[in-house]
């Protein structure tokens, strides 16, 4: 008798785990870690060892709720067009396993409870700079992508915007630094998305992107991007040094240029090649740089 009950159990068991799998890619949790990262590197910089646990926690909750509700709209907004690529085709709302319906409310749902918790929790600064990076990304970029290849220099503002979110968290104002900080985010993106690009250009044709690569399928144009935006990253990269608690911003410069020449030496090796080898270079190069970089300005303001 008692081996029914657990026969019975398992089935629903797994049902209930490929559920909650399906809502957390329906969020890119990824591109919410990723932001999380940026919003708490931000929070320090601007009151290195003065944060309290509850601020803390509001701005993470807020900011994963917010961004959470980005992804989610977004993919409901792509989703005929995720069918027809092959790395998005298996995603929940293309293959059915979420309604799309659903996925509204829960857009809806969890940006509403992401904004009151910013507004209430943390500062009405962060709440309003956290509803221009959801509108960026949603409003603008998502619907962006089908009609014109400026499409990543929009995209690329929201992806820059959590560090100033978690900078005015920390009371951080609208100043030179947080300028700075902004547009190395800002900057850092061409390179990185010219690389996902180039290396995509079937699937982004086939579902209709108006990317650069597609565009342009020599991939000059991609690899012109990739090379000014690595750049122009040099000496913007040298602004954060001016940060008030800064407490070594020679060791910050240097590193930060040889992060910098780095990343335009494979951009320059991308735009030389234009093949998927030096794509995966770059791409590789831009995803040593994030992480080093947020290390280097927490280190140099410790």
């Amino acid at each position: 008798m008692s081996i029914g009950p657990i026969t019975l159990s398992v089935p629903h068991r797994l049902r209930l785990s490929a559920r909650i799998s399906d809502y957390v890619e329906l969020t890119k949790p990824r591109i919410v870690l990723l932001e999380l990262v940026t919003v708490i590197v931000g929070m320090y910089l601007a009151a290195p060892g003065q944060l309290t646990a509850g601020l803390l926690a509001a701005t993470v909750i807020g900011t994963t709720l917010t961004a959470a509700s980005a992804s989610i709209l977004n993919q409901w907004l792509e989703r005929d067009r995720d069918g027809r690529m092959e790395r998005t085709a298996d995603r929940p709302l293309p293959t059915g396993r979420i309604g799309a319906g659903e996925a509204v409310f829960l857009g809806a749902a969890t940006f509403a409870a992401g904004i009151v918790t910013l507004a209430l929790g943390v500062n009405w600064s962060t709440a309003l700079v956290g509803v221009l990076c959801w509108t960026i990304y949603v409003v603008a970029y998502t619907p962006m992508k089908t009609r014109s290849t400026l499409n990543t220099a929009i995209g690329a503002a929201s992806g820059a915007l959590p560090i100033l979110m978690g900078w005015t968290a920390g009371g951080g104002s609208f100043d030179l630094v947080a300028l700075g900080l902004v547009g190395v985010l800002y900057l850092w993106q061409f390179p990185h998305f010219m690389a996902i690009a180039w290396l995509y250009r079937r699937d982004y044709a086939a579902a209709g992107y108006q990317m650069a690569t597609v565009d342009d399928p020599s991939g000059l144009r991609a690899g012109a991007i990739a090379v000014s935006g690595a750049l122009a990253l040099l000496p913007i990269s040298l602004v954060p040094a001016l940060a008030p608690h800064s407490g070594s911003p020679l060791v910050y410069c240097v590193w930060a240029v040889i992060l910098g020449l780095l990343q335009l030496a494979t951009a320059s090796m991308f735009l030389a090649a234009r093949n998927d080898q030096s794509a995966r270079r770059l791409l590789r190069a831009s995803l040593v740089y994030l992480p080093c970089w947020l290390g280097l300005l927490l280190m140099v303001n410790l």
